[in-house]
């Protein structure tokens, strides 16, 4: 039985798994690598740490599941959106590479609608505004602070597809991936020659493009041996996390959403059109199903709140659980369900790397708002939870007014897997949630694309039919939606109250310490 790899790229670690084509998991692993922050609100990695969690995380998954070499016969990749990786003419990393999560492109930003015309004139061509976590604004960047990288520049490839590099030697990404880099015509599913020219930058320093499910290289000798595969096994286009993870989450067809909370909040609806919001306040990219597209709602620390919370504030908990055994937000969590809905009043604004859903502003900040001597722990936690689904819930309500049809809400990552914010979730949103029997995300959808582009499946639409069902709803609690409903209006002004703000604070030299 032919076995395929999904292997996602992501910010905190690269996550394999192993699928037989009945679409049964037969192994999984994940290596972790940090993340640099050289000033306040940058955020950049080393390519090389992705390769070397590639390698070893691809070894673990075929030594746990016994495979032979020949018995991986294609590999679909998956990672983070929008990084840059800029290579030199001999495939060398000209600097660290710079994150979705870096905030340093503002004057970029400015500088793209300028020169496309304004902000319409941009969207009209890229579907998007621009936005500091895209990848058109870090190119201008390098070329307008370090020079000296920017010419010595001859590729730029996102994350998944620099690990592609490494496998086959080719220069290639996927339509879903480069619809983040504000360089796609995201309409037509090519690269913009266009707003490449408004830009003044070489279309070759682009990739080939191709659909998530195409073949676009097979394993050099050279990779296979390092990897422990054949040079037999082919590596189709794949699919930037979020339209991977939608089609783990079976995510490809019209009225269908999910919600996922990792690092991330991402709000993500199937759309067979490529339906785009005037105000740019939520994005239309191209999907991972051939010819589809997809809107979606991005919010830059979700589970990275609760991470940070987790980190700044609770290290005799982490230290707690670790002699226990447990996990510690298990510990935070249960805290947090002994408080009520709406937190007695105490709001949080998720927005410790900035904002892009639907404020695209990289000046905001997170704050808690509202504390009391009234409030502990389980509140704080309470209060991170209920503001990152508030967060999401804009992006909804985002899309019931463009009238675009939601008809289920599957919820994924890190919130799906506590029953807590499965049910802040239900609550805030007002409306039922459901899980699904995979809960692997990116790297499951990416090793879906793989088998349909090795034949196991004559299209993705039939490969999450075969593959992925609904296996628990949790329904809204009346009393804890009529709280939030109350609450939400609150949150929601909360950011228009402090932008100006957030601003101010952005200006202050002890802000940004040298």
């Amino acid at each position: 039985m032919s076995v395929f790899l999904g292997i996602d790229i992501g910010t905190s670690g690269t996550k394999t798994l192993a699928m037989d084509a009945l679409g049964a998991i037969r192994a999984e692993a994940t290596e972790t690598y940090p993340c640099h922050v050289p000033r306040p609100l940058w955020s950049e990695q080393d390519p090389e740490d992705w390769w070397r969690a590639t390698v070893r995380s691809v070894r673990r998954v075929i030594r746990q599941a016994k495979l032979r070499p020949a018995d991986v016969t294609a590999i679909g990749l998956s990672g983070q959106m929008h990084g840059s990786v800029f290579l030199d003419k001999r495939d060398c990393v000209v600097r660290p590479a710079i994150l979705w999560n870096d905030q340093r492109t503002a004057a970029e930003c400015d500088e793209i609608e300028r020169r496309a015309g304004g902000r319409a004139a941009l969207i009209r061509m890229a579907a998007n505004p621009a936005l500091t976590g895209f990848t058109a604004p870090k190119i201008l960047w390098l070329r307008n602070h370090e020079p000296r990288h920017f010419d010595a520049t001859r590729k730029v490839l996102l994350p998944k597809d620099e690990i592609r590099r490494r496998m086959t030697g080719e220069y290639a990404t996927d339509v879903s991936d480069a619809s983040g880099t504000l360089l796609l015509d995201v309409a037509r599913r090519r690269w913009s020659r266009r707003l490449l020219a408004k830009l003044d930058l070489d279309p070759d320093l682009l990739p080939e493009c191709f659909e998530s499910e195409d073949i676009t290289g097979t394993l050099t000798s050279a990779a296979a041996k390092e990897l422990g595969l054949s040079t037999g096994c082919v590596v189709v286009g794949g699919a930037g996390d979020c339209a991977a993870g939608a089609v783990g989450n079976g995510i490809v067809r019209r009225g269908v959403l999910s919600t996922s909370i990792g690092t991330s909040g991402v709000v993500f609806v199937h759309s067979d059109q490529p339906k785009v919001d005037p105000q740019g306040r939520v994005h239309t990219f191209c999907h991972a199903v051939r010819g589809k597209w997809h809107m979606m709602g991005v919010n830059l620390s979700a589970g990275g709140s609760l991470q940070w919370f987790r980190n700044a504030l609770c290290q005799a908990e982490t230290d707690r659980a670790k002699r226990e055994g447990r996990d510690v937000y298990d510990i935070l969590t249960a805290e947090a369900a002994d408080v009520p809905p709406g937190s007695q009043g105490l709001f949080f604004l998720p927005y410790l790397s900035g904002e892009r859903t639907p404020h695209a502003d990289p000046d905001a900040r997170g704050c808690f708002v509202g504390l009391t001597l009234a409030h502990g722990r389980g509140h704080l936690v309470r209060a991170v939870m209920e503001g990152v689904t508030y967060a999401m819930r804009e992006s909804i309500e985002i899309f019931d007014g463009l009238g675009v049809p939601i008809r289920q809400i599957r919820v994924s990552g890190g919130g799906s897997r506590s029953p807590v914010w499965r049910q802040i979730q239900a609550d805030v949103f007002g409306r039922k949630v459901t899980t699904i029997n995979a809960e692997q995300g990116p790297a499951y959808g990416a090793a879906l694309l793989a088998a349909v582009g090795a034949g196991a499946f004559s299209n993705i639409e039939e490969a999450c039919r075969a593959t992925i069902h609904v296996v628990k709803r949790t329904s809204p609690r009346q009393s804890a939606r009529r709280a939030y409903n109350q609450a939400f209006p609150v949150y929601s002004g909360l950011y228009k109250v402090l932008a100006d703000e957030f601003k101010r604070i952005t200006a202050l030299p002890s802000a940004f310490p040298h």
